[in-house]
This record gives structure tokens, sequence and C-alpha cells, in this order.
């Protein structure tokens, strides 16, 4: 689907609902407990959340070119608008959607995992990097599943292609809200904070949390609740 034209982000109707859409992190699932947890605090305001499934095409050859297009797709038609909430690597391919697709209202973005091929090359080191690279998949945990899963290194150059559109990393002009805990060893806060630095529609909150950011959940579902009520009709105090 090709990009539509640029329009101005302007809060839903009130008659109807925003669409809704939920992404997960990288080895999670559409059952996270992030993901519930938002899908139970807007369901009691009438909003139907739907939690995506972004192991696609499954997690052993996962795409993020693919994720975008899924993404894009359970938006609806042109006329149809969302606001996307994402968790790490989620957060990550949301800003892409946001990018290229004028649907896209506002976004929510936990942990947004930028600038993440970087960091895992660095934490990983030269010998374990080139051994994924040259074996061609890599086991890592399945939060989702449990156990252990394995990941093709095709990830990396499909992700490293699709970082490679946005020189911007990536440039999105909606109102977003970006909530990352101070104490995060899998994703730095320096990595939302240098992307919000200067964006007038960008606010991002320091929590003081790990990457998982669960002690901080109670207060990510009040200040998104708080951020979404323009784009809920007013359906929210």
């Amino acid at each position: 689907m090709p990009p539509l034209p640029p329009n101005p982000p302007t809060p839903f109707a009130s008659s109807s609902s925003p669409r809704l859409l939920y992404l997960h992190g990288f080895a999670s699932g559409p059952n996270s407990t992030k993901g519930r947890a938002f899908e139970s605090r807007l369901a009691r305001l009438g909003v139907a959340t739907e939690r995506l499934d972004l192991r696609i095409p499954n997690m052993e050859y996962l795409r993020a070119s693919a994720m975008v297009a899924h993404t894009r797709e359970r938006i609806g038609g042109e006329r149809d608008r969302a606001v996307l909430v994402g968790s790490s690597l989620g957060g990550l391919i949301a800003a892409h959607v946001a990018e290229v697709d004028a649907r896209v209202g506002a976004l929510i973005l936990m942990a947004p995992a930028f600038g993440i091929i970087a960091r895992w090359r660095a934490r990983m080191g030269a010998l374990e990097w080139n051994a994924w690279q040259e074996r061609g998949w890599l086991e890592v945990d399945d939060w989702a599943n449990g156990g252990k899963v394995r990941v093709d290194f095709g990830f990396v150059r499909d992700l490293e292609l699709v970082d490679a559109m946005s020189p911007k990393s990536p440039d999105v002009r909606v109102p977003t809200l970006v909530l990352h805990g101070t104490r995060d060893d899998t994703v730095g806060i320096e990595s939302s904070r240098a992307w919000a630095a200067g964006k007038r529609n960008v606010t991002l909150i320091e929590l003081d949390d790990d990457h998982e950011l669960t002690t901080s959940l109670p207060l990510i579902l009040a200040e998104a609740e708080r951020f979404l009520a323009p784009w809920l009709g007013g359906g929210v105090s």
C-alpha cells in the first residue's frame, strides 16, 4: 500500500471511537501483560483495542517489513483512522507506520526500540554477532510461549532496510507520547531522549523502571488515557 496524502492530525468524531491497535514487542505476543492492560482500561471507556500478532510470518522468520504492512492493513480503509500503541519493537514499528500512513492520528510508544540493531550488535560482541550471521539463526527466549525459539539473521537484514528508509529514524509528525524507564538496559532511554529532542509533537515521560515497565503500568495507563482524550471524542475526563 503506497503512502496516503498528508493529512493533519485531528480528533476523531465523537460519534465513533478510533480504531486502537496494540503492537507487542520482540519475542512477545498479543497476549502480553501490557497489551491486555490497555485493552481492559480502554474497554471501560467504550473503546475497543485490537491486539495485533506481529510474529509474522512466524517467530523464526520474523520480518519488520511484514509487521509494517500488517499494521497498515489492520487500520482498515482509506477513510479509517487509528491510534497505535507500541511496546519496544512494536513501538518502533508503530513509528514507521505513522511516518508513511496519514491514517495514524497519534502514537503511544513504550520503550520504543530505536537503534535496536546497533545496540544488539554492540551488546553481543563481534564473535556472537558473526556467529549469528554465519549460522543463520540465533536462539532467544520466547516470552509469549515459553522456552526458546530461533530467529534467523534475515530479520536483521530486513529491519536494516526498513530503518534505512527513515533517515530521521523515523520522521513522525503526529502527537506522540513516549514512556521510557531510566533503568532500561535493553533499550537505553538515551535513544528516546535523542529521538524526542526538538520535536514539539513528542512528549517524553521518564519513569523509574526497567524495560518491562511493569511497576509503572498504572501510571502509564493513566497518562495514556489523558493523552488519548482528544482522540476519543471527549469521552475521557
